[in-house]
């Protein structure tokens, strides 16, 4: 097993990762009936998008010889309605200076590595995904 959820009330969650113990509530958007105050469970979808592709990353950089320390991905999520769901994820890349110089080859293998990650493997095909990859465009 991987992880536990318990519905608390109030349109909340707590979600546990059993390996570790760590864990994190949820809510329901405001635009959802919720009160907004942590993560959604959309919201959550659209954050491991980024998060899956920066680990794979790191994992490659590491492999390398190098760390990818400072990046950051703003995420937005896009929700449709009828059936309400998340349409689209946007990232947008924020790469430190350090990093910014990078060979074109390390940058478009670590692009296809990041574009390649089991999380967007896992995502709908209908869904709408938009990178911008900042200084590595």
């Amino acid at each position: 097993m991987t992880s536990t959820v318990v519905y608390n009330g109030g349109l909340r969650t707590t979600c546990t990762h059993l390996q570790s113990g760590s864990d994190f509530e949820t809510d329901a958007p405001v635009d959802n009936n919720g009160k907004g105050e942590r993560f959604s469970p959309t919201d959550l979808l659209a954050t491991s998008l980024g998060a899956c592709m920066i680990t794979v990353m790191g994992i490659k950089a590491r492999s390398a010889g190098f760390d990818l320390d400072g990046i950051k991905i703003e995420v937005l999520k896009i929700m449709k309605a009828d059936p309400r769901r998340v349409g689209g994820i946007s990232l947008a890349f924020h790469i430190p200076d350090h990093l910014a110089g990078l060979d074109e080859k390390t940058r478009t293998i670590l692009r296809n590595t990041g574009e390649t990650c089991p999380v967007i493997k896992s995502l709908h095909p209908d869904l709408e995904i938009s990178i911008d990859w900042g200084a590595w465009s």
